[in-house]
């Protein structure tokens, strides 16, 4: 996926206004709109156009974007981080959808759009009363915490635009308690946490949506967690009973013999806890050990002459064949 650079298509710096974006878009938007345009590539240049300023008006995927840095290229490959908009909260409620965007856009803002936005906290009309907008947001909790539940203290950071048309962010900090059994997607609702309501309307609520910190030895995919357990050969082959790290203590598990590499071993209920739990699936990985010593070596050899009849590769030649 090729990065980019929104503000390279805009002809603005980084660090310019809000009005002079809205400028310089009216002005490109008029140069290349394709009904009145000869310019080669108009039609491709105004959706690009179009797709800038989305991100570039809003100063909430505004200062999202700002987050990737400016190190990047127009056309460099890139994919964004596992935590990228962690943290940002945004106006609007549950995610929405966006127009057809290219890939870039979608990877960083189709999971973010804010839903039908409502009034409050700004200027209105004498004596009504409406609820205030809610807001949403993504937080990285740990897998350990869908396990056992737990109380975490987060940092939102919200994008506003100041006196001078820049975009800059306000932090606040809320105590959110994580209920056991939760599950990435899944949202935390907290009621009257999102903007002040008109009148006597009450506060809207803010939605909290889950995922997973990258984790250095499980991988999960909805209550089902999955671990590489690395296996020596001999236990592949024989058999044995080893200690399996879960995120809920150790297991001890049971291989059978002729265990190959890739072979999945499941735990029934060790996954995700919920009404229905999901499972920890074990991926065996025959391990090698490495041949750096003389001793080693002649092991290795020693295995070549007593399995000579063996061929790895016996069933490939087959499958060629057919």
């Amino acid at each position: 996926m090729d990065y980019k650079d929104y503000y390279q298509v805009m002809g603005v710096e980084r660090s310019a206004t809000q009005d002079e974006i809205k400028r310089a878009y009216r002005k490109l938007a008029r140069k290349f709109h394709p009904d009145v345009s000869k310019e080669a590539g108009a039609e491709a240049k105004f959706k690009e156009l179009g797709e800038a300023y989305e991100v570039l008006k809003d100063p909430e995927k505004r200062a999202a974007y700002d987050q990737l840095g400016s190190n990047w290229r127009a056309g460099q490959d890139f994919q964004p981080p596992p935590d990228w908009g962690a943290g940002f909260e945004q106006r609007g409620g549950m995610p929405g959808n966006e127009a057809d965007f290219s890939d870039f856009f979608e990877a960083l803002f189709a999971r973010s759009a804010g839903g039908a936005r409502r009034a409050g906290g700004g200027p209105g009309v004498q004596g009504m009363h409406l609820r205030g907008q809610d807001h949403h947001a993504q937080i990285l909790i740990d897998l350990e915490d869908a396990y056992r539940g737990a109380a975490r203290t987060l940092t939102l950071r919200m994008p506003e635009v100041d006196a001078q048309g820049h975009v800059v962010t306000r932090e606040r900090t809320l105590q959110v308690q994580i209920p056991k059994g939760v599950r990435a997607g899944q949202h935390i609702r907290l009621a009257g946490q999102g903007a002040p309501g008109l009148g006597e309307g009450g506060a809207g609520d803010l939605y909290l949506e889950i995922a997973f910190n990258p984790h250095g030895i499980y991988r999960v995919e909805g209550r089902d967690v999955f671990i590489d357990l690395p296996l020596a050969p001999w236990e592949a082959a024989l058999g044995a009973e080893v200690n399996v790290p879960t995120p809920d203590g150790k297991v001890a598990l049971k291989i059978p013999p002729a265990t190959g590499s890739g072979r999945r071993l499941r735990l029934k209920g060790r996954g995700i806890p919920g009404a229905t739990p999901g499972d920890l699936y074990v991926v065996a990985q025959v391990a090698l050990p490495p041949a750096d010593t003389e001793a080693a070596r002649s092991a290795y050899r020693r295995q070549q002459e007593d399995f000579s009849a063996f061929n790895p590769r016996a069933a490939l030649y087959q499958g060629a064949q057919s």
